[in-house]
């Protein structure tokens, strides 16, 4: 045993080990003996390790995670379906119930506009709108980069567009825009026109691999369309109608309501886009609107619309107006403007045009003015036809010497002779006796002027229509106080001076014009208009002396209306050559030349109005250039209504006397 030191000093005993003693290793040392330590064997090779096990963690927490997410949604879930079902039931269920169900417009059908014989002078026939698909004109669909230029070029000639604008529709800035229209309200001949070509194009495509359909993209939606058969006939008091279908002008405005009928509605369910044949279908049909009749005549309206045509073409004027009237009815047989338009292409209209010139035109009527100031003054017993009325060449009166159309030695002429030879000094000196003074006189014939018609509305209640100028008497000017009596500083329509004639013809009772004799429902009922308002204007002496000395104007060699004679009928009748202002400046520039009358004179029938605006060639008196288109249209208008030639002579007054 071996000792040894610890660290407090102390000798601890150290053990030996016993071992087998062994031999001793080369290389040095003792040789292993007797009790000596065996030698140690060779250590194992030393094998790998096992590889590290992973210990999984417990899996309880996240199932109490996901627990309670799918808790969580749940309860939103259900919260959710209480909203729907219980809360805001009502809600989606009309929700549900508007994305099922469409609602579609059924447009009702216009009513036609005829002439008082039954001719059609508007009416409603179906028609396309042409209509395309932009996308479908693309490179990448059509696999050609001018498909828009193709398509085009053959739609133009039958869509009566130009190229450049059926490109731009076709090739849009919005490139996701899938509908445009190329042209409205086109005849079924015209969409059969493009079918054909499409046709003809998608069988070509499908023998020729290189050929392209460029049309696929076109198609139609049913429409309707507006025409006019008789093209520009009576299109002043016609009208037209709209892009939206509306009237837009004339009648057709005026009359919308009556008609345009009343749209219905069909609304059914639908899946896919398709309706669904087991759910019932709601629908309200549409209404059509109710046919209109016109105491127009269509051919004694196309009689008047030639002569003034022609006229103001051979005078080179601004324009014109003829109406022709009933005596008796007030109904008004024609009304016709030059130039005109024709209300089914009003593209290529005149935009000065469109209107009713014999409505909406206010002018100074001149000398047919007169014969309201005769009126005044024979009803008021100031002077008879006979009176003698001495007419010098100058005639000075407040401000202003006043002359008649031509220079004359002094003129002995009779009342009637004043009116037979339109003078406006005679005229002057004849309403002077209205009143003791000239105050009274202006204030008696303002009266007259008034109950005639003159400053208020025909009663036609036509869109547009103007009532003229009549100031009040004291507000006349001192010019004015004897310029009015002869026609001028007073304006007027052409209705309104066709009415002042009728009034005479019809014994002194003014009957308010009419344009509308009925309306026929969809159920075939006609309905009268409401009879017009009569009213009395003079007597019935007066208006029968009236109509004599109106026919000395056209009988009489001294009249200035000879150019309206008409063989077999006695005419009544009167010229006129105002003064016109241009509406343009405000002055006066050119004349207004008019001749007004109606026959027969013994039995007045009709009544016919003609008026020419600013003729620069030729002649501009009235009686030489309205008269003659006076007697065109009266001879055409008795004949047309079959009134017999007139039996007895006329009963003249004597124009002059001998001083």
């Amino acid at each position: 045993m071996t000792e040894v030191a610890n660290d407090s000093g102390r000798q601890t005993p150290r053990r030996r080990v016993p071992g087998p003693a062994g031999p001793v290793r080369s290389g040095g040392g003792r040789r292993p003996g007797p009790g000596a330590r065996p030698a140690r064997r060779p250590a194992p090779p030393r094998r790998p390790a096992p590889p590290r096990s992973i210990r999984l963690g417990s899996p309880r927490p996240r199932l109490r995670l996901i627990g309670f997410v799918l808790a969580l949604v749940l309860i939103a879930f259900t919260v959710r379906l209480l909203q729907v079902q219980a809360v805001d039931a009502g809600t989606y269920t009309a929700k549900a119930e508007q994305n099922r169900y469409v609602v579609h417009t059924l447009t009702a059908e216009r009513g036609g506009i005829t002439d008082r014989n039954g001719v059609a002078l508007a009416t409603t026939v179906d028609a396309y709108d042409i209509t395309a698909d932009p996308t479908m004109f693309t490179r990448e669909e059509l696999k050609v980069g001018d498909g828009p230029e193709q398509a085009a070029a053959l739609l133009a000639p039958i869509l009566g567009e130009r190229e450049e604008d059926l490109v731009a529709r076709l090739r849009p800035n919005d490139r996701d825009l899938r509908y445009v229209r190329l042209a409205r309200a086109r005849t079924p001949q015209v969409w059969n026109q493009i079918k054909d070509l499409k046709s003809a194009l998608t069988k070509k495509a499908e023998t020729d691999k290189s050929a392209v359909n460029v049309l696929a993209g076109v198609f139609a939606d049913p429409s309707s369309k507006r025409i006019y058969p008789n093209g520009d006939l009576a299109a002043g008091v016609i009208g037209w109608v709209d892009a939206e279908g509306q009237g837009g002008g004339g009648l057709e405005r005026k009359l919308d309501k009556t008609l345009a009928g009343q749209d219905g509605e069909i609304r059914y369910a639908q899946s896919g886009g398709h309706q669904v044949p087991t759910v019932g279908a709601n629908e309200t049909p549409a209404v059509p609107g109710r046919d209109v009749e016109l105491t127009l005549d269509r051919d004694i309206q196309w009689a008047a619309q030639d002569a003034i045509s022609d006229q103001v073409e051979e005078s080179a004027a601004d324009g014109g107006y003829v109406i022709v009237q009933d005596t008796r009815t007030g109904e008004i047989l024609a009304m016709a403007n030059s130039p005109g338009f024709d209300p089914g292409d009003l593209a290529h209209a005149d935009p000065d045009a469109l209107g009713n010139g014999a409505l909406q035109d206010a002018f100074e009527p001149g000398s047919t003015a007169k014969v309201m100031s005769m009126a005044a003054v024979l009803e008021e017993n100031a002077a008879t036809p006979t009176t003698h009325v001495t007419v010098p060449n100058r005639l000075h009166r407040g401000d202003r010497l006043f002359k008649d159309d031509i220079d004359h030695p002094t003129w002995y002429l009779t009342l009637n002779g004043v009116l037979a030879k339109s003078s406006n000094i005679g005229t002057i000196l004849a309403t002077g006796e209205l009143g003791e003074n000239q105050r009274e006189a202006n204030q008696v014939l303002y009266s007259y002027l008034r109950k005639f018609g003159l400053g208020s509305y025909s009663g036609l209640g036509f869109p547009g229509e103007t009532k003229g100028i009549l100031a009040a008497p004291e507000q006349w000017s001192t010019s004015q106080q004897y310029t009015i009596p002869f026609g001028q500083g007073v304006s007027l329509n052409a209705m309104q001076a066709a009415s002042v004639y009728s009034t005479i013809a019809n014994g002194g009772v003014r009957v308010e014009p009419t344009l509308v004799k009925g309306t026929t429902g969809p159920d075939g009922r006609f309905t009268a208009a409401a009879k017009p308002k009569k009213t009395r204007v003079i007597s019935e002496k007066t208006a029968k002396t009236l109509s004599r000395m109106l026919e000395s104007v056209v009988d009489d060699e001294e009249g200035t209306g000879t150019k309206a004679r008409i063989p077999g009928y006695r005419v009544a009748g009167k010229t006129g050559t105002a003064n016109r202002v241009d509406p343009a400046t405000g002055k006066y520039k050119g004349y207004t030349s008019s001749f007004a009358g109606f026959a027969p004179a013994d039995q007045p029938r009709v009544t016919v109005y003609c008026a020419i605006q600013n003729a620069t060639r030729g002649s501009y008196f009235g009686g030489q250039i309205c008269g003659p288109v006076y007697k065109r249209v009266m001879e055409f208008a008795l004949k047309t209504l079959q009134v017999p030639p007139t039996g007895a002579a006329p009963e003249s007054f004597p124009v002059t006397f001998q001083p």
